[in-house]
């Protein structure tokens, strides 16, 4: 019997077929908990609410902005489809599933949140523009905000009105984001800011940024770095496109000149803002991880059995190769979740969603390529999808490199949970402005 006669029904009898015979000894599944009778009623009602307000996604298509084509007005449609949908969900209670009730989300579980995420997969909506707004800001304004930045940013988030943009690195802080040079000194109830960031997603639409800053240069330099809200409409903000190997423009630079910032805006304590930016990373990576990190796995089934590709045993083994980094990304999202229920922030689990979700992307659009063979070469409405894997493929750097490398990831992983020692680092103890730099 062969693979594309199984099609999506039972992945894990479709799993066990595709592998080599006996390449692992037996089959082995982790099976899932029942859902409570609770959890199938919230599943229910968010079906019915999702079947009322949007169309279901098409086989094969993907919500990936890495498999579309972004010209500046297809872009700007996007962002405005991403705005209309958010505005929907906050008009109907499904905005913010696990935010509090009292700063507009729904106040829920985190395993309420997944189960919309899953359903809401199933349908044709636009959600990409908020990725920075409700994975990274929002829940790190919600741990480190006072009540005014948490009663005035989360309800405008939530209900479409700001689009968010991460302000954090540098031409010369990239991996080693605690050497930016970036500066905010005090000037009564404000900071004057002065630098230039780099490789900002969606800065030329964004409405805020969150912005990190050095305020003391006279400390070692994860302890001079101030965490800011700033408003992107700020004078002295210019924000230049940076064109990538699509041919479109979705990374930016951007430019600060005398950049005025309330005092209020500062998030945290001033000179603590490393800790509080790795609340946003942490979330970052979990999310790059979690969901933004590629084309589903059906996308690329869905590929394989319209080219009629399924009765080959190679490719039944790399397919099953990209169905268990998909199932893995799952689980580990699970445990993610798991801890954010507890009120812990993102662990280890999430460079090791970064890690995987990096390999997933470049193996998978590989996989695509491949399989369409002289047809890979081509674009837009002339390539099968419409073109969706070659932009995959020519996008993959943004999530192999964005939220920080696998090298990093490594790093962290090795110090922080196997407890590998760390390379000698002589300037973690001298003062940022003693550090010899480009």
């Amino acid at each position: 019997m062969s693979v594309a006669s199984h099609r999506w029904s039972s992945p894990t009898r479709w799993l066990s077929r595709a592998l080599p015979p006996g390449r692992f000894g037996r089959a082995m599944t982790t099976q899932i908990p029942d859902e409570s009778a609770a959890d199938q009623a919230f599943r229910a009602e968010a079906r019915t609410f999702l079947e009322a307000h949007a169309r279901p996604r098409p086989p094969g298509s993907s919500s990936s902005p890495l498999g579309k084509e972004m010209t500046a007005e297809a872009e700007a449609a996007h962002v405005q489809e991403c705005r209309d949908w958010q505005a929907t969900l906050a008009a109907n209670g499904w905005a913010g599933i696990s935010w509090p009730a009292e700063y507009g989300g729904r106040g829920g579980t985190v395993g309420q949140a997944r189960i919309f995420a899953q359903e809401e997969a199933r349908f044709d909506v636009s959600s990409g523009a908020f990725m920075v707004a409700i994975a990274m800001v929002g829940p790190t304004i919600i741990a480190h905000g006072v009540e005014e930045q948490k009663a005035y940013y989360l309800p405008r988030m939530l209900d479409g009105e700001h689009v968010w943009c991460q302000l954090f690195s540098e031409p010369g802080a990239g991996s080693d984001l605690a050497g930016l040079t970036t500066r905010a000194e005090r000037d009564g109830d404000e900071f004057v800011v002065n630098g230039q960031k780099v490789w900002t997603s969606g800065a030329h639409f964004s409405d805020w940024g969150m912005l990190l800053a050095r305020t003391d240069w006279d400390v070692p330099k994860h302890r001079g770095i101030t965490y800011f809200l700033v408003d992107m409409r700020s004078p002295g903000i210019e924000v230049r496109p940076l064109r990538q190997i699509t041919g479109y423009a979705h990374f930016n630079e951007v430019f600060l000149t005398d950049v005025r910032i309330p005092a209020a805006n500062v998030l945290g304590e001033v000179n603590g803002g490393w800790g509080v930016a790795q609340t946003t990373l942490g979330n970052e990576r979990a999310a790059i991880g979690g969901g933004g990190s590629g084309i589903g796995f059906k996308a690329l089934l869905h590929l394989a059995e319209a080219l009629g590709r399924t009765g080959d045993p190679t490719v039944r083994q790399d397919l099953a190769r990209s169905y268990t980094r998909f199932e893995l990304l799952n689980w580990l999202g699970q445990r993610a979740r798991a801890r954010a229920k507890q009120g812990k922030q993102p662990g280890s689990e999430a460079s090791v969603m970064k890690m995987l979700a990096s390999q997933r992307v470049a193996a998978d659009s590989d996989l695509a390529l491949a399989l369409e063979g002289p047809a890979g070469m081509l674009q837009s409405g002339d390539a099968p999808e419409e073109g969706m894997f070659q932009q995959m493929f020519l996008n993959q750097w943004s999530v192999r490199i964005g939220g920080g490398t696998e090298q990093i990831q490594r790093n962290v992983l090795g110090e922080r949970v196997l407890g590998l020692p760390s390379e000698p680092r002589p300037d973690k103890s001298l003062p940022f402005r003693d550090l010899p730099r480009n």
